[in-house]
């Protein structure tokens, strides 16, 4: 698999595809970037190419449809209907197909086989897109697209295809027709994927050493200290890892003259649950919300289904990110916070300081990736548990305080570069020194790319964490 944080990406695939893609006519444009997209999709999977390839053209096929039949409702409403089954079955296929049958086969004692099949790269995210797409047309948003490439370009550009941001065909249709590339965008894209590189590569695969420690650690050998350590390593590594990708790929589209959705802003800084996860992953939250919480009801209809609305709209959110028990767990544990929040607790924490909702949703963050991280339930709770003293070992060992004193540092670097305050350090530079800040400004870049790509040539820890899902 083809990942931007590697040495074969970073100078030989993208500079190919940046060279391809600014000689080439402007109505060429599309054409070549798709063609570019599918060469970094099938580096990895080619054989699911072709999934992709026919997810386009299914729901291109649904949109002419829907808009052909606008009139005649019974028959859009079939290929509406048709068209999100079909969505569903793949990714369903695919990712849930085994889930389900393992716990047909638990509850009723059967023993029926599932193939194993390996997960697609991405289906998650560009599934959601085309049902974005196609569910649009219908509502009558936007008008179908009748160029395929231009459609195929929207599924499967590549800055986005295999980790999102997820990308509402609305938000970027104009952009897939007409888009301006200038030295200007192109230099402040490729700052962006500078800073996501560096949080991918020098902040969270250091940190996530730790982690992938502890956890490798037998429970019953870990001291409270290092539990918390090692959990408290995974959430500063998943936050890096995916707003540095993230990031990155916010940089390529403007790069190649898009202006894709910011996907995290400072989450960690959040005072409720509910701020938190208008912070994390924004675009999932917004998918969620317009195509299933609204449809639902929202808050429409009452207090009682606009907390089940909630309880239904986390539990698949749980879900989306894997086919395991412990993502429902997880999923559902965010939707009776939240739940718990809209009902009195957000009034409750208006009214305190601002470190008291500042530490009580870094708690519950924290508890919440255990869930996240561990896939058999069983073993969660048992890492709570010890973080809490339940069959830890002791307090602190010496492991814990060699693992303190070796990543203290780096948990303060951590904790800074989780806030804007470097941002703004560069940004104030950039300013007062007027031509002289901009020059520092590059050489850090420079000098940082540089430290980025002797670590990727000495190390080989290098995972993508949102790339299983």
């Amino acid at each position: 698999m083809l990942v931007f944080s590697s040495l074969i990406f970073l100078f030989q695939f993208l500079p190919a595809a940046l060279l391809v893609y600014y000689v080439s006519p402007k109505k060429l444009k599309n054409t070549v970037l798709f063609a570019v997209s599918l060469v970094f999709y099938a580096w990895g999977e080619p054989v699911y190419m072709v999934i992709l390839i026919f997810s386009t053209i299914f729901d291109y096929v649904n949109g002419l449809l829907i808009d052909k039949y606008r009139h005649r409702i019974s028959i859009a409403r079939a290929v509406f209907v048709g068209s999100l089954c079909g969505n569903l079955a793949i990714l369903g296929f695919f990712k849930y197909v085994g889930f389900v049958v393992q716990n047909l086969n638990e509850l009723f004692g059967l023993h029926m086989q599932a193939t194993d099949l390996p997960l697609p790269i991405g289906i998650s995210f560009y599934t959601f897109q085309t049902m974005s797409y196609v569910i649009d047309v219908y509502r009558g948003k936007v008008p179908p697209q009748r160029n395929i490439i231009t459609l195929g370009t929207y599924v499967a550009l590549f800055p986005q295809l295999v980790a999102g941001p997820i990308v509402k065909y609305g938000d970027i249709a104009a952009q897939l027709t007409s888009r301006v590339m200038t030295l200007e965008r192109f230099g402040e894209g490729a700052v962006w994927f500078i800073r996501g590189l560096g949080k991918k590569v020098l902040l969270a695969n250091n940190i996530g050493l730790l982690w992938t420690s502890v956890k490798s650690t037998p429970l019953e050998e870990l001291s409270v200290l290092s539990a918390w350590l090692g959990i408290l390593a995974f959430t500063f590594q998943i936050y890096f890892d995916f707003s540095g990708y993230s990031d990155m790929a916010r940089g390529l589209g403007k790069m190649f003259g898009f202006d894709l959705p910011r996907n995290f802003n400072y989450p960690y800084l959040s005072r409720s649950v509910t701020e938190f996860w208008r912070r994390w992953h924004i675009s999932l939250g917004s998918w969620f919300r317009e195509y299933v919480y609204y449809p639902l009801g929202g808050n429409r209809q009452g207090l009682l289904r606009q907390l089940s609305n909630l309880l239904i709209v986390w539990s698949l959110t749980g879900l989306w990110h894997g086919a395991s028990w412990n993502f429902f767990a997880w999923g559902l544990y965010f939707g009776i916070i939240v739940t718990v929040e809209k009902l009195f607790l957000l009034k409750w924490l208006t009214r305190w300081p601002n470190w008291v909702g500042h530490s009580y949703t870094l708690f519950i963050v924290i508890v919440g990736w255990v869930l996240f991280e561990y896939e058999q339930l069983s073993s969660a709770w048992a890492f709570i548990g010890t973080m809490f003293g339940y069959g830890a070992r002791e307090l602190a060992d010496r492991q814990a305080i060699y693992d303190l004193t070796s990543y203290g540092g780096m948990f303060v670097l951590l904790t800074l570069c989780a806030t804007p305050l470097p941002q703004k350090m560069v940004k104030t530079v950039a300013i007062r020194w007027n031509r002289g800040g901009v020059v520092i400004v590059t050489a850090l870049y420079m000098i940082g790319l540089v430290l980025i790509t002797a670590y990727l040539v000495s190390e080989s820890y290098n995972p993508f964490l949102y790339f299983r899902f």
